[in-house]
């Protein structure tokens, strides 16, 4: 789903971290091309809005999307380090 301004941007927190219907686990999209974990957004929550509504899509913090992590186990968030989740990659074995 593509964000085009902070009102989208904040819908989309409110809803929360899965999509539905499904209970996929959801992620950001930065203008850099960057993955975004949903906690490090809900964190930084203030800069995205405020890159957002200046429109400077340099601003490592400008969303631009919100995806769903189906299947990289390997996704991580380029600002925390945090793995994300996905929906279908899950093992016993992954951290």
């Amino acid at each position: 789903m593509k964000i085009s301004n902070k009102h989208q941007f904040e819908a989309v927190l409110a809803e929360g971290p899965w999509a539905w219907p499904g209970g996929y686990p959801l992620f950001f999209v930065t203008s850099s091309g960057e993955a975004l974990s949903f906690a490090c957004a809900e964190r930084e929550r203030e800069a995205i809005c405020e890159a957002l509504t200046a429109g400077d899509i340099s601003d490592s913090w400008f969303v631009i999307g919100v995806e769903i992590n189906y299947e990289d186990p390997q996704l991580y968030c380029f600002h925390s380090g945090e793995r994300i989740e996905s929906a279908y990659a899950e093992t016993k074995e992954t951290p």
